[in-house]
């Protein structure tokens, strides 16, 4: 019996449980059975029993016939304005793709940061631009759209593929395209495109559920423009201290590769079209709409100006604004509804589940009673507090997506801060748990990046559990530390 099929099976199996047995004591039933559904839901989503979606309509059949919340307001938990953040994000990220912007963008920081140097330095350079898309588009979407100018560059680097070939000590043509940079190019493109992933909300989901479930359990609410005083410095200092890692693991140094001729391989002298030259312009205003929004919001009337309404904005420009390209001219827009329909649907009603389990646990009183349960954590040191919540969440979405992990840790998290009463401390174990919800590296198929880089064929299991591991080790401090030093000086 695998993973799969136990998951299927437990899941239900708790919830019945909790159904016919007892509450422990200063637990309503309603919090019983709203706990069932909680394990319920994470043993799907770890185990991927059933799609994530599909796991993500669990709490509108449970909650109103569990006579918790009605149907009406379980239907309108699983919307948030968060949720516009994410849809206008993921029109931006389609617009970027259908235009081809974003090889123009990896190709110009590739010529800015990887014109000289050697090995080490290439590789760094690849990172940084998978990185920096990562914030714009997904990270699975970055992985897809940098992988191929990886193996293109590598190609140029002299690598012939030619099995059974052997070299002078007898090492085959398939153990080469692992060694060296022939291995760790994939790997940091990997890496660097979850790293990426946690410098702006729209990175990727999980950040926008950490967020919106904060905001609803504790109030506490994290702004585009917040969560980026968080989130970029832990990519700036994350991803050379991923290239450090990856290059040490992957002895690059030792490997040679014809790095010059790997150059011509990155240019890209094609001019600018019409559609990237209109595009850039509203993808620079809407990030200095998200960054100045503190600012204009007074200006407006009550809860108006938000970043999902920033989103939306930037969005409707794509369908209105014509890209001058194509046969049909001027008429063509920057993106079209077929292209548009593309965006994660399923996604957004997995999100969208997650923010009706939470809202479930509080109006049965689970969350409440789980932070009361948690107040003798008070004599544990808030620092020491804030590492271990974030090397748990670690170890847990190493084996369970990041956005089932952010479901199901998060609303914990909220219910602790606010039994200890942190207040606007509350952050300081918040932020770590949020973004460690995405800090995952050891396994192949741990996330959609690495097992992008599994398909290569150039990644060694012992080589990437090995960086893998010290990645997961260095993070916990690195999240940690950047919360705390940015909450300590702003």
């Amino acid at each position: 019996m695998n993973a799969r099929q136990i998951g299927l099976m437990l899941g239900p199996l708790v919830f019945a449980l909790s159904a016919l047995t007892p509450p422990p004591g200063g637990l309503e039933p309603q919090g019983w059975l709203v706990a069932g559904l909680v394990i319920w839901m994470a043993a799907w989503w770890m185990t991927e029993a059933v799609p994530l979606t599909v796991t993500a309509l669990l709490p509108f059949i449970v909650l109103p016939l569990g006579g918790i919340m009605s149907a009406g307001d379980t239907a309108s938990a699983y919307y948030a304005p968060i949720l516009f953040l994410l849809l206008g994000g993921a029109f931006i990220a389609l617009a970027i793709e259908r235009t081809g912007l974003h090889r123009r963008l990896s190709a110009g920081i590739l010529r800015a940061i990887g014109t000289g140097g050697g090995q080490t330095r290439l590789l760094l350079a690849f990172m940084l631009s998978a990185a920096i898309l990562s914030m714009l588009i997904s990270n699975t979407s970055t992985t897809l759209i940098m992988m191929p100018m990886a193996l293109a560059v590598l190609a140029g680097g002299g690598l012939a593929h030619r099995e059974n070939d052997q070299d002078q000590d007898g090492q085959t043509q398939e153990g080469q395209a692992q060694e060296g940079l022939y291995g760790a190019l994939p790997m940091g493109i990997a890496f660097a495109a979850t790293i990426g992933g946690l410098g702006t909300i729209v990175g990727s989901p999980t950040n926008g559920i950490a967020v919106q479930l904060l905001n609803d359990m504790i109030g506490l609410e994290i702004s585009f423009a917040l969560w980026m005083l968080y989130g970029l410095p832990v990519v700036l200092i994350g991803v050379p201290l991923a290239a450090f890692v990856i290059a040490r693991v992957q002895q690059v140094a030792a490997h040679p590769f014809d790095v010059a001729a790997a150059r011509t391989a990155i240019d890209n002298p094609a001019p600018w079209t019409s559609a990237e030259r209109r595009l850039v312009p509203i993808i620079a205003l809407a990030f200095l709409a998200w960054m100045t929004r503190l600012w204009v919001a007074p200006l407006l009337p009550p809860d108006s100006w938000t970043d999902g309404t920033i989103a939306v904005i930037a969005a409707l420009a794509l369908f209105l604004i014509p890209d001058g390209t194509g046969t049909e001219g001027n008429r063509r827009p920057l993106l079209k509804w077929n292209e548009a329909d593309r965006a994660p649907w399923g996604v957004i009603l997995m999100f969208g589940g997650g923010l009706a389990l939470a809202a479930g646990m509080q109006a049965s009183g689970l969350a409440d009673w789980l932070g009361q349960a948690l107040l003798p954590l008070d004599a544990v040191p808030l620092l020491v507090m804030a590492l271990a919540i974030a090397a748990m969440v670690v170890v847990i979405t190493e084996f369970a997506s990041n956005v089932a992990t952010a479901s199901a840790i998060i609303p914990i998290v909220a219910s602790l801060a606010a039994a200890l009463g942190l207040g606007e401390d509350a952050i300081l174990i918040a932020m770590p748990a949020a973004l460690a919800a995405s800090w995952g590296f050891i396994l192949p198929a741990g996330t959609g990046p690495n097992a992008i880089a599994w398909s290569t064929g150039r990644l060694r299991i012992e080589r990437l559990v090995r960086a893998g591991i010290v990645l997961d080790i260095i993070g916990i401090a690195l999240m940690v530390g950047v919360v705390w030093c940015a909450s300590t000086i702003f």
